[in-house]
C-alpha cells in the first residue's frame, strides 16, 4: 500500500502532472528535478548510506563478541557491507559523511585482522580509538547535514 507522506505528495504530484501528452509541434518542457541535498531530499539522500552504517555497526557489535575461531566470518560480512558502502556514488553534500564511513569502516576491519594477526595492545587500541573517533564524526555530520541537533548520551554511574 503507497503511504503519500507529506515530503511524497508533492514528488507524486510532480510526477502526476508530467504524465501528460504532447503534440508533436509543442515543445517538451524540461522536468524540474529534485535537488537530492534539499531540506525536502535529504533524508531519503542519505537513506542508503546510513542504512549501510547501521548494519555495519550491529555486524561490528556482533564480531566484537565472537570467539576469534568465528572472526573470520564475521569479518567477511564486514568487509561486504563495506564494499555496498563503496560503491555507492554520493550526493555532494554527502561526500564527507561517506569518507567518514568508509574510514571508520576500514579503521574497524583493519583492528580486527590485526587482533587475528596477533597485534600488540598499542596498535589494537590505535584502531580502535580511530575507529571510534570516525563514528562520532559521521554522528555529528549526520545531524548537520538533516539539521538537527545531537545530544550526548548521558552515561549512569
Amino acid at each position: 500500500m503507497l503511504r503519500l507522506t507529506p515530503r511524497i505528495l508533492p514528488i507524486f504530484a510532480l510526477i502526476l502532472n508530467s504524465c501528460g501528452t504532447a503534440s508533436p509541434a509543442e515543445p517538451i518542457a524540461p522536468s524540474a528535478t529534485i535537488d537530492p541535498c534539499s531540506t525536502e531530499a535529504i533524508s531519503e539522500t542519505v537513506k542508503p548510506l546510513n542504512d549501510l552504517m547501521r548494519e555495519f555497526d550491529d555486524a561490528s557489535a556482533l564480531a566484537s563478541n565472537l570467539p576469534s575461531e568465528q572472526l573470520p566470518e564475521a569479518i567477511s560480512n564486514l568487509q561486504r557491507i563495506r564494499r555496498l558502502a563503496q560503491d555507492i556514488t554520493p550526493a555532494t553534500c554527502l561526500i564527507t559523511l561517506h569518507g567518514h564511513e568508509l574510514t571508520h569502516m576500514n579503521a574497524v576491519i583493519d583492528t580486527l585482522l590485526a587482533f587475528l594477526n596477533g597485534a600488540d595492545a598499542s596498535t589494537l587500541n590505535q584502531g580502535l580509538n580511530l575507529a571510534r573517533e570516525q563514528h562520532d564524526l559521521y554522528s555529528v555530520e549526520l545531524a548537520r547535514v538533516l539539521g538537527v541537533t545531537l545530544v550526548p548520551a548521558t552515561v549512569s554511574p
